[in-house]
């Protein structure tokens, strides 16, 4: 009987034609490593996200008075409410360093260059988008962390100048974070952001998918292509199919990055979950050394190094700017990192500069 309902269906549609045409024919480089898995690693969590979010908005209360005291119920009355929440809340700092690994591992295989330009370009976007996704989330709880975290993060808007002011009275809704800022930040979270993100998505795998796997630029048989001149999909003749060859490597590091998740849920949460996560918001109590998620610390400490928050912004823009234009900066074909010597050197000390600014917002 299914077999009929499959045929059926093929015969209208070419289902088997199209499975056949993304898993069995699809060939990948010989050489691909594991770094190429991330992107299966990051939907997988995405989607994990989206479901213990869903869980969570089944029991969540998106207002000042009672936000914090419903995330308390599904921490303590709700059947494995606390498990869902520490999924969600740990699975978000998993999928930043799945992310920070993916873009590194692309910079570092000069992947992002021609063709591949809009690809990294909506990698990017993608990248900054799940930290603004970090960000209206963490106040959502309502705890004195994310409320007076969530002050210190819009405050740093008031230092550009003329429009300064009046941006952070329009990301907080008013001129304090309070019921207008917790519904702004509640509606993007749910709703705008995570629409923005499927929609990018599925513009990255369709810029991957259509411009083919990028090889990787290692062995003695790798030559750099010149520029295309017309659109050209990149083929690897006699390369793996991606099922099922590849997809067991995928299945492999999605198992280990789940694996990690649930280790830190289970037995270490507090390393992304501080004690102040569990205080209910007071807009007149200042806890002492609030500092933004890790993922944010070389930006709060970034600020505080140069004499003035614009400057600090400035050259923050500055950066971004820069990495997300940077196939259309650097031209070269040669992608072999033993053949860019500038580049791998500025690539380990940027890795470093980032790690030291982070400790040192973290101890300051």
């Amino acid at each position: 009987m299914l077999k009929r309902f499959v045929d059926y269906i093929d015969v209208r549609l070419g289902i088997r034609d199209i499975l056949a045409q993304n898993l069995t024919k699809y060939l990948l480089p010989r050489n691909v490593n594991v770094w190429y898995t991330l992107g299966a690693v990051l939907m997988t969590l995405f989607a994990l996200q989206f479901t213990t979010g869903i869980l969570l908005l089944i029991y969540y209360v998106p207002d000042s008075a009672e936000a914090f005291a419903s995330v308390e119920k599904i921490m303590n009355e709700v059947p494995f409410g606390w498990l869902i929440r520490y999924l969600h809340a740990v699975g978000s700092n998993v999928i930043v360093i799945a992310l920070l690994m993916h873009m590194l591992s692309v910079l570092f295989m000069g992947s992002y260059k021609c063709p591949r330009e809009l690809t990294w370009l909506s990698g990017f976007i993608l990248f900054n988008l799940s930290l603004g996704l970090c960000l209206t989330g963490y106040l959502l709880p309502w705890s004195q962390l994310s409320f007076w975290a969530t002050t210190v993060a819009t405050d740093a808007a008031g230092g550009i100048p003329i429009i300064g002011d009046e941006l952070v009275r329009f990301l907080r809704g008013g001129p304090m974070v309070g019921d207008a800022t917790l519904g702004r930040f509640f509606a993007l979270h749910v709703m705008g952001m995570p629409l923005a993100l499927g929609l990018l998505i599925g513009f990255h795998l369709f810029c991957v998918r259509r411009a083919g796997i990028s090889r990787p630029p290692f062995g003695s048989g790798y030559e750099p292509h010149p520029e295309p001149e017309e659109f050209k999909h990149q083929e690897h003749s006699g390369g793996i199919p991606f099922f099922p060859n590849y997809v067991v490597k995928d299945a492999a590091v999605i198992s280990f990055f789940l694996a990690l998740l649930v280790t830190v849920t289970f037995f270490a949460p507090q390393i992304f979950i501080p004690p102040a996560a569990f205080e209910a918001a007071d807009p007149f109590v200042t806890p002492p050394h609030i500092k933004p998620e890790w993922y944010f610390l070389w930006a709060y400490q970034t600020l505080k190094i140069f004499p003035s928050e614009f400057l600090g912004l400035a050259v923050q823009a500055a950066l971004m700017t820069f990495l997300a234009l940077l196939p259309f900066v650097d031209r070269g074909r040669e992608r072999r990192p033993a053949k860019r010597p500038l580049f791998v050197t500025c690539f380990v000390l940027g890795i470093l500069i980032f790690v030291a600014i982070s400790i040192w917002g973290h101890f300051s």
